[in-house]
């Protein structure tokens, strides 16, 4: 081959800090996705609830899909279902403390499970007055971050949250979006908050669930990786 010929370069190879950067990413894009679909799926299982019970009332020309909710009620949810679910990790390893309280599948799926009874028992029990009805419902609310989080961080994203989605609740019903029977609480219910602070914590421990999972198979990953690494070595030695 002349001198001045060089050899036509092959595909280049990722640095490791480039394949780590993309390869958070895309686990990032799927973890967003999987907490979206969750999210879609509980909206539509409590939606339905709520409206067999007339709790919840909306307009005749906004019933669109085959659980009989507002078209836009399950995508909202999934979305924000996503950014609770990403922001506990984030903030957990921001702060320092990683969640490291009850780190099963088995206890998320019992938190799940609750989070469905509160919302059950707020539509399907009949008290006396609004006001036993919510002081039950936030009972029964930090009994489940207790039961299941413990946090501080938790708990403080978990009243922020229902917090802003009771504020955002209010508008909504204020435009004529939809409405609630009985309403206690300017335009809402009294205990919505406590379905949303549930909420919140629920689907909290399903995103560091998942940010655990995501870490736990990155880890063995890299482990077979530097196996792999130390065995090719050892047959270039021979």
């Amino acid at each position: 081959m002349a001198e001045g010929e060089t050899e036509s370069p092959g595909p280049k190879k990722r640095g490791p800090y480039i394949s780590s950067v993309t390869s958070r990413s895309v686990n990032l894009m799927i973890r967003g996705v999987v907490l979206f679909f969750i999210g879609v799926f509980l909206a539509l299982v409590l939606n339905l609830l709520q409206i067999q019970r007339n709790v919840t009332l909306f307009p005749p020309d906004v019933i669109a899909s085959i659980f009989s909710s507002a078209w836009w009620v399950p995508p909202c949810c999934g979305t924000a279902s996503a950014v609770i679910g990403l922001l506990y990790p984030c903030i957990d390893r921001h702060l320092g403390e990683p969640h490291k309280f009850k780190r099963e599948w088995s206890s998320v799926m019992r938190c799940v499970a609750v989070f469905v009874g509160i919302n059950h028992a707020s539509a399907k029990v009949d008290f006396d007055n609004n006001i036993q009805l919510s002081l039950t419902l936030a009972a029964l609310s930090i009994g489940l971050w207790w039961t299941f989080d413990r946090s501080r961080s938790g708990f403080g994203l978990g009243v922020g949250i229902a917090f802003l989605a009771t504020v955002v609740t209010q508008l909504l019903v204020y435009n004529g979006v939809y409405q609630y029977t009985s309403p206690d609480f300017l335009y809402v219910r009294s205990w919505l908050p406590c379905i949303f602070f549930a909420g919140g914590i629920t689907m909290g421990n399903i995103g560091r669930q998942l940010a655990m999972y995501e870490c736990k198979v990155i880890a063995e990953n890299l482990i077979k990786n530097e196996e792999g690494r130390k065995y090719l070595l050892y047959r270039k030695a021979r």
